[in-house]
């Protein structure tokens, strides 16, 4: 009987049919490209068994001049430096000091404390830290006040509350001895208001097609009321952060991983320094700090609101002075296609600025002017302010309704899975989108939300060497490629992981592992065929002696009939052939690994290559 040998081709097609993609792919989860050929993907760990507060959607990597790593995450509530991959430490900047004038008040029974504080100005989920408070008189301690807390709500303007714990973290309870109010020296260091875990549509520029409503419909965009995302690049040893629509601040990093980020217009020698912002960044060789959608100045001084289309940037090697002088290079330019700036990436020799609606090139041309800009196109704008990346062949990105990349000009990027995509995300929360690279197997992604989901929960990968798609189903929030680090790090269900290490998930089997072919056929369709064998051809990785994958063999004698299983079978390395009895029209073959059984399936890879079934004629009908 003949054998017959598949080779399928490369990438996962779905702009079609599973009919008239035969001899392709039509399906995968958890699956790369290595070459032509179809791999598990490579696994992940916990970093470290530390956790953050908030979901992290920033990560910058960094050395310092002794070779100290920092690594900056940017999450919800807080931002965390790791140095040298110790555990994380809390540099969140301080937004006000309240001195001598909180106090506070215990229910007997209730672990709730209410705090007083005249015009506090924090909003739930916001972090403060008590000193100099004294006993209540009952379990409320001094060492129970004085210590970090969330707050929990807040009432009014002057009061808010939190949630009683000992040093250990456990709740206590106040007593009928809990009477007093703390005494009369108590601070509070309040860090910066947190951020929302959601995209808010209707908030702020762009909101709607200009002149549909009333002028002024649309409430201001502030970091508040809108979704937490943080910009961040290094000014040499130093690190510069913006919180999106919110604050610019610089942490020194003389003064170490014990001092906290401040403003950058509190920083010694500042001189109009930008108090808000939407991005901020250092440009490459002239080493300026740039704020894009800066607040303007006037009357002598920052407004201290963001203009969604002003660029900023400071004297050359100076992040402090921002004053545009005849004797420096600070000055500002402004954009003028689109409504709003959405982001900014570096690039070869250009830093690359989409709004809303078109990207421009931004380039150092020298004094008197420092800046120019380049219009390169229009409609093509950025789906989020993470949603572009820097691979070796340009920069990709992202829009609401293509790919896109950039190599000295603007083109539009062939998806064969396009329509899988953008029928079937979540627009709506398309500014959590985040984009990301993987040198090592020469792949660029996205990560984002499916229609099903306001979060994260799918991903979108592309082979720029081998020119082929695949997706699947994972939950990243943030992405950082090798290089300051040993591994790819990205974050999920407050973990920092590292990616590419080994083919668990954390330890634990991979599951729900596959990828599926489209219908295969002999004579046209017009036969019947029958299956009876199967010779595989897998490649097993990291642990050949143990892995295990299982064949699946699909039929359906029509396109529009439902897919039948017919055999499956478990492989492993020993295995020579497997016997199967199938008869239809069309078969679909399909290679998964739930790795359920962690005796067989302990960390292991696998590649398949050419498959080989026995099939004969089998008559019509």
């Amino acid at each position: 009987m003949p054998l017959a040998k598949f080779i399928l081709k490369p990438g996962v097609d779905r702009e079609g049919t599973s009919y008239d993609n035969e001899g392709g792919w039509f399906d995968s989860n958890l699956i790369r490209f290595n070459r032509g050929r179809p791999q598990k993907i490579g696994g992940w760990r916990k970093d470290s068994s530390s956790t953050f507060i908030g979901t992290c959607r920033a990560l910058h990597g960094w050395v310092d001049l002794e070779g100290t790593r920092y690594l900056g995450l940017g999450t919800t509530n807080k931002y965390y430096l790791e140095e040298n991959n110790a555990d994380f430490t809390d540099i969140t900047p301080i937004r006000k000091t309240s001195t001598n004038s909180i106090t506070f008040s215990a229910t007997n029974g209730s672990s709730t404390i209410t705090a007083t504080d005249s015009s506090h100005g924090a909003v739930i989920g916001d972090f403060v830290t008590i000193s100099g408070a004294v006993s209540l008189g009952g379990n409320v301690t001094a060492a129970v006040l004085n210590q970090e807390y969330q707050i929990v709500t807040v009432p009014t303007a002057n009061t808010y509350t939190f949630t009683a714990k000992d040093t250990s973290d456990a709740t206590v309870t106040a007593n009928a001895s809990d009477s007093g109010n703390g005494g009369s020296g108590v601070d509070g260091a309040y860090q910066i208001n947190c951020g929302l875990d959601v995209y808010v549509q209707s908030t702020g520029w762009g909101a709607g097609l200009w002149g549909a409503s009333t002028w002024g419909s649309s409430s201001a965009l502030t970091s508040v009321n809108q979704l937490r995302l943080w910009s961040h690049d290094h000014f040499g040893e130093d690190l510069l952060m913006n919180v999106r629509a919110g604050g610019v601040y610089y942490w020194d990093e003389s003064s170490g991983t014990s001092s906290r980020a401040v403003a950058l217009s509190e920083i010694s020698g500042a001189n109009l320094a930008p108090t808000v912002g939407l991005q901020v960044l250092v440009s490459e060789t002239d080493r300026h700090v740039i704020v894009l959608g800066a607040d303007p100045v006037s009357g002598g001084s920052r407004s201290g609101s963001v203009d969604p289309m002003l660029i900023a940037f400071s004297d050359q090697e100076n992040a402090a002075e921002w004053e545009s002088l005849t004797t420096n290079t600070a000055g500002s330019l402004r954009l003028s296609e689109g409504s709003m700036i959405i982001g900014g990436l570096k690039a070869r020799q250009e830093i690359l600025i989409w709004t809303d609606t078109s990207l421009y090139s931004m380039q150092f041309i020298g004094p008197p002017y420092t800046f120019g800009l380049n219009l390169l196109n229009k409609g093509s704008g950025l789906i989020s302010p993470n949603g572009a990346i820097n691979a070796a062949p340009g920069v990709f990105w992202m829009s609401t309704d293509n790919f896109y990349v950039y190599n000295g000009s603007v083109q539009k990027l062939p998806c064969s899975v396009h329509s899988y995509v953008f029928d079937d995300i979540t627009l709506g929360q398309a500014h959590k989108t985040f984009a990301f690279s993987n040198a090592q197997f020469d792949e660029i992604g996205w990560f984002y939300c499916s229609s099903s989901s306001t979060e994260i929960d799918r991903y979108v990968c592309y082979d720029y060497v081998d020119n082929v798609w695949t997706y699947g189903n994972l939950s990243r929030t943030a992405w950082l490629d090798q290089g300051i680090v040993n591994y790819p790090r990205a974050t999920a269900n407050n973990y920092l992981y590292e990616h590419e290490f080994g083919y668990n998930d954390d330890g634990s089997p991979m599951t729900n592992v596959y990828i599926e072919s489209s219908d295969l056929d002999i004579g046209e369709g017009e036969e019947f065929a029958f299956i009876s064998k199967l010779i595989p051809d897998v490649r097993f990785l990291n642990n050949s002696s143990g892995g295990q994958v299982n064949f699946v063999l699909k039929t359906r004698d029509y396109p529009g009939d439902s897919l039948s299983t017919k055999s499956t079978n478990a492989l492993t390395s020993t295995t020579q052939k497997k016997d199967m009895r199938a008869r239809a029209r069309q078969a679909v073959i399909r290679f998964e690994s739930d790795d359920d059984d962690t005796t067989a399936n302990d960390d292991v890879g696998w590649r398949i290559g050419a498959t080989r079934l026995e099939i004969r004629g089998d008559g019509r009908r």
